[in-house]
C-alpha cells in the first residue's frame, strides 16, 4: 500500500464537471493498493495517516500536531498509478497494483477505517477519471509505503 499524503488548506475532486468531494484544512490522500495488501496494511496506514504529526504547533511552529489533533478533514482519492513501474520501456507497468475489484474493496475499507476517527472524510470515485485540485500547505508532501 502506498499513500501520497499532502497537507492542504483546501482540496477537491471533480468527476464529469461535478465536485464530488471537497475539504478545507487537513490531508489529501492519494491511495494505491498493491496486490499483496491485507487488512493489516490498512490498519497500519490508517493509524499513520491519522497520527502523523505534520501540522505546526502554534507556539513553536514545529511539526507537533496530527490531523486528529487539529480536527482536520481528509480527502481520499484512489490512484493505482502509484504502483506504476517505469524502469523498462516507455509505458509504465502496473503489475504490482491490485486488480480493480480487490483494490476497490480494500480502498472502501480504508476509507471506513478513517471515518471511524470521527473526522470529515470525503472521497473521489473509484475507477473514474478525476480532476483533483490540491492547495498544498507548506508544501508538505510525504510518501507512505509498506514494502
Amino acid at each position: 500500500m502506498r499513500v501520497v499524503l499532502q497537507r492542504v488548506t483546501h482540496s477537491q475532486v471533480v468527476v464529469d464537471g461535478e465536485v464530488i468531494g471537497q475539504i478545507g484544512r487537513g490531508l489529501n490522500l492519494l491511495v494505491g493498493i498493491a496486490d499483496a495488501d491485507t487488512e493489516a496494511e490498512l490498519d497500519w496506514m490508517t493509524r499513520k495517516c491519522l497520527e502523523l504529526r505534520i501540522f505546526p504547533d502554534a507556539d513553536s511552529g514545529k511539526f507537533d500536531r496530527s490531523v486528529l489533533d487539529i480536527q482536520g478533514e481528509l480527502l481520499v482519492v484512489s490512484q493505482f498509478t502509484l504502483y506504476g513501474d517505469c524502469r523498462k520501456g516507455r509505458r509504465p507497468s502496473f503489475d504490482k497494483a491490485a486488480a480493480p475489484a480487490i483494490a476497490e474493496t480494500l480502498y472502501d475499507q480504508f476509507v471506513e477505517k478513517l471515518r471511524q476517527s470521527g473526522l470529515k472524510v470525503e472521497t473521489g470515485k473509484f475507477g473514474a477519471m478525476m480532476q483533483v485540485s490540491i492547495e498544498n500547505d507548506g508544501p508538505v508532501t510525504l510518501l507512505l509505503k509498506i514494502p
